[in-house]
């Protein structure tokens, strides 16, 4: 094993789930939301500890209001990243750095083909500016590029997805443009899931995006699952046969006539109750909920798992393990700038593509030290799980979505990430975003971020259980998201040390709007948007506690503190 990696044995996962969980069980059951208190102050003067903190401690697994986010990320988070061997330099396949006129794009794809051939490794790309006239794709598992470091290597990019692919039309016609939205220049994605959506391109079809490809049929059940809660590390399965440690595997689970997964989602109660959902045709079409995850043990018929179940198994939501297309795994980006020939931003929904980096159908995958300049859209996670993007940062012109985490993308960790002011003024008709999530996407986290421009986004689709935690913003960003993709929250939403610099309010003071949520260690903030209106009527069972605080909130980062429980 290579000196950077960090591995987690099956033994140390289980023994600090059975740690953690144990925790749990000694502390009682999570109690039901509790009258709003100041917290209790540290006697070193080091900031006020909350008591939904407190409580959190006692039942990290199935709190109300707080997700346990504390495995999110490459390998559960783990500090290092794995140093492959290197395999290939780009300038041996055909690329030259600094002339200005060589397309390098062919020779770093044929160092990327080769590593994959050979079972993976490292593909560097030395000091130096390396034009490229086509996107860069990585489609095989354990490979890594990696530059000489963000402010060594760059990739200038001369064009656009459009020019390069085609057309990426909206699911719902129109002029609109899907690249808004997916496809990166930078693109890591398996072979299938690549050459599947291309060729929906090429026949202007919309794919739905997914772990299961572009059909929904594409998938093979493993075993059907036992009912159980929200939380457990273990499961029972019919049939044990198929699984084994280490394996990949998608836990499935379909809605009902009743829409009775949707409301669970959302917290239960009356509000999700009295909802409207059956009109919601983008959200119904994000079902079934696809959450990937690997096997870590088997005893018999029961399965404990690499991570806690992120809702309740029921009868009625036909709980099932089933297959998957093949995945990304393993895969890297490092240090490197990646920079788009400088255009106006595009209207908005009208993007071309000059997008960066995006992560498709990748699981255990990471970016790290990489910036993106003049892009459409930054970095992406789609149906991306178990991902970590650290030290990012978005320049340039401005962007549409700097940050975007769709289509069932889970338990990824965004930390260290910085979005730029733009350098120039935003053109007419287009929009701002920010940390985008949506599509029924869950146990994410952005941690430690410098948003100089933009908010905290959902487009709809019941995104739920996601976590923003120390983070400073100047928001001045909008959400997205049409009426037919349904709430912008589901529930255990959680803002915690929320750092506004320009006192607007808008997606970040989130009581009022998200069910089961939890706003922490905010300060004041006013000017609310109309358009932010909750979805559901009645009791949204938040909590808002040392709002208006000075003093940063103990613990300062609920995702490093969830995972040094």
């Amino acid at each position: 094993m290579s000196k950077g990696h960090v591995r987690i044995s099956r033994r140390g996962l289980l023994g600090s789930a059975v740690a953690v969980a144990a925790v749990a069980v000694t502390g009682g059951p999570a109690t039901a939301a509790a009258p709003l208190r100041t917290g209790a102050a540290r006697p070193d003067g080091g900031g006020q500890v909350p008591a939904v903190w407190r409580e959190f401690t006692r039942a990290p697994f199935t709190h109300p209001q707080i997700p346990y986010v504390g495995r999110a990320g490459h390998r559960g988070g783990a500090a290092r990243f794995p140093r492959r061997p290197v395999v290939a330099d780009v300038r041996a396949y055909g690329a030259v750095a600094d002339d200005g006129t060589t397309d390098c794009a062919p020779a770093i794809n044929r160092a990327i083909a080769a590593a994959g051939r050979a079972g993976g490794g490292t593909v560097l790309i030395p000091p130096g500016t390396f034009r490229i006239d086509d996107l860069i794709r990585i489609g095989h598992s354990n490979v890594v590029l990696r530059g000489a470091g963000s402010d060594r290597t760059k990739l200038y990019a001369t064009k656009n997805l459009t020019e390069l692919i085609g057309v990426y039309g909206s699911r719902y016609g129109g002029d609109k443009s899907s690249w808004s939205w997916a496809g990166g220049l930078i693109w890591l994605a398996p072979t299938a899931r690549w050459d599947s959506l291309v060729a929906a391109v090429k026949a202007k079809a919309w794919p739905f995006e997914g772990w299961t490809g572009n059909k929904r049929d594409e998938w093979e059940t493993l075993t059907t699952v036992a009912p159980a809660t929200r939380g457990s590390w273990s499961v029972t399965v019919a049939d044990p046969r198929p699984l084994k440690p280490g394996r990949l595997v998608l836990l499935r689970l379909a809605d009902d006539a009743g829409h009775t997964l949707l409301e669970h989602m959302s917290g239960g109660g009356p509000g999700p109750e009295s909802y409207y959902w059956d009109d919601k045709t983008k959200l119904t079409s994000y079902v079934p909920y696809e959450w990937p995850v690997r096997i870590a043990r088997v005893r018999g018929r029961k399965v404990t798992l690499e991570r806690p179940l992120p809702l309740d198994l029921r009868p009625e939501w036909d709980p099932r393990l089933t297959t998957h297309v093949e995945p990304l795994t393993g895969s890297g980006v490092e240090g490197l700038t990646l920079e788009a020939i400088e255009t106006p931003q595009s209207p908005h929904l009208l993007d071309k593509g000059y997008n960066g980096v995006v992560l498709q159908c990748a699981y255990d995958c990471w970016v790290d030290d990489v910036t993106v300049r003049h892009v459409d859209n930054g970095f992406g996670l789609v149906a991306a799980s178990a991902c970590t993007l650290r030290r990012t940062r978005v320049a340039g012109r401005g962007s549409h979505h700097p940050y975007f985490c769709r289509e069932g993308s889970h338990d990824n960790l965004v930390e260290d990430f910085t979005i730029e002011q733009r350098t120039v003024p935003a053109p007419p008709n287009t929009q701002l975003h920010g940390i985008n999530v949506e599509g029924l996407s869950s146990y994410n986290v952005w941690s430690r971020g410098d948003l100089q421009m933009g908010t905290f986004d959902s487009h709809r689709g019941l995104p739920f259980a996601n976590v923003r935690t120390d983070i400073t913003v100047n928001n001045d960003g909008r959400h997205g998201g049409d009426a037919s993709a349904g709430p912008l929250f589901g529930a255990r939403f959680t803002h915690w040390n929320i750092r506004v610099t320009n006192g607007r309010a808008g997606l970040m003071k989130i009581d009022g709007l998200a069910p089961y949520s939890a706003t922490v260690g905010l300060n004041e903030v006013t000017e609310f948007d109309q358009i932010d209106v909750p979805d559901f009527t009645g009791d949204l069972h938040s909590r808002l506690e040392l709002y208006g605080t000075t003093d940063v909130v103990r613990p300062r980062n609920l995702h490093e503190a969830q995972r040094d429980l």
